[in-house]
């Protein structure tokens, strides 16, 4: 090699060195983490937007990318085909998977109850009082195989009421939902914030059940409900813990910040389309979610178990097979987050 050229290497190694070194930037070693999230827009998914906006991934040294899905089933199935490498969604899909084979482990658990609304349409609640009154009804879920469908199967069930007894309608999220609703195509449904504000602004619906806080998760469900969860597959966190830590402790800060900040606050680090022209009925909504979202992002004890309690009764998948608990989650990661 002659000098000129050895100078040429010499003084681009030195370049490549300085770029990397710049506060913010990921180095060209640092691998791409794709995320994918069951509906971005739905507030009980709102940390890893948020996480993002607040450069916490950056800070860690990680080079995510956000990609959305509307139905948490359909994400599930983007982790499974490597096509992701995590996925923000519930965790109950990490029990499911176990019995289809599938070792799927949640990192950091972001919703320590589903943050969940059951509404009824304004005109149905005439005669829709509780879901005793669900014979006969068509209720409104995400996608059939969502975690929205089984709560609604077995809300149903504490009163008595068999899945075979009403019609489940898999009608999304957001606007679709909306729709549903507005048309009479369902007599209730399942959301979440901020859709469920929406609705009720509207006058178009009332609340049924709500499981946004701890309170009223415990009373519909019987006990805490861990819901929105980073989760990965067992085999890429075995060779990506560093990465994983990484993930936990920027999920974690973003948890401190939503738990130290006024909805308000909140509002303002997202994205203007976001919250579109009604930045008050947004606040409004993140005010009536921020009970939803863990403190520190451990596993609630006794929460798996009531999970475990809710699938066994209504997914073919888990009922009568034997499930191990410890290997659905790990605190491990954001036991390490000072």
């Amino acid at each position: 090699m002659s000098k000129n050229m050895r100078r040429t290497v010499l003084s681009l190694a030195v370049a490549a060195a300085a770029l990397a070194a710049l506060p913010g930037q990921a180095s060209a070693a640092d691998s791409k983490i794709t995320i994918m999230v069951g509906g971005i827009n739905k507030m009980v998914y709102l940390p890893a937007k948020l996480a993002e906006q607040l450069g916490y991934f950056k800070e860690e040294g990680l080079n995510v990318e956000l990609q959305s899905q509307p139905a948490g089933v359909d994400a599930e199935n983007e982790l499974l085909a490597g096509a992701v490498q995590a996925v923000v969604g519930f965790y109950d899909h990490s029990i499911d998977l176990q019995t289809k084979g599938k070792e799927i482990t949640a990192i950091t658990i972001l919703g320590q109850v589903p943050g969940e609304v059951e509404l009824v349409g304004t005109k149905a609640a005439v005669n829709f009082k509780s879901m005793a009154d669900a014979k006969g009804k068509t209720l409104g879920v995400t996608g059939l195989g969502s975690s929205t469908n089984f709560l609604t199967q077995y809300l149903a069930s504490r009163h008595g009421i068999t899945s075979k007894e009403f019609s489940v309608l898999p009608v999304g999220a957001d606007n679709t939902f909306i729709a549903a609703m507005k048309q009479g195509r369902i007599d209730a449904g399942m959301t979440t914030e901020p859709t469920a504000s929406q609705l009720l602004k509207t006058g178009d619906a009332q609340v049924l059940i709500d499981m946004r806080t701890v309170e009223g998760t415990v009373k519909a469900l019987g006990g805490l409900y861990p819901a929105s969860s980073v989760y990965v597959q067992r085999s890429w966190l075995n060779g990506h813990k560093d990465d994983a830590q990484k993930l936990a402790r920027a999920f974690v800060k973003t948890l401190k910040f939503i738990h130290t900040h006024s909805a308000e606050q909140i509002a303002d680090k997202m994205p203007k389309d976001y919250y579109g022209n009604n930045k008050p009925l947004y606040v409004q909504a993140l005010n009536n979610s921020l009970p939803m979202y863990s403190p520190d992002g451990k596993m609630p004890k006794g929460g798996p178990e009531t999970v475990l309690s809710v699938l066994a009764g209504f997914n073919p998948n888990v009922k009568g097979k034997h499930v191990d608990l410890s290997k659905t989650y790990t605190d491990e990661f954001v036991n390490q987050v000072k």
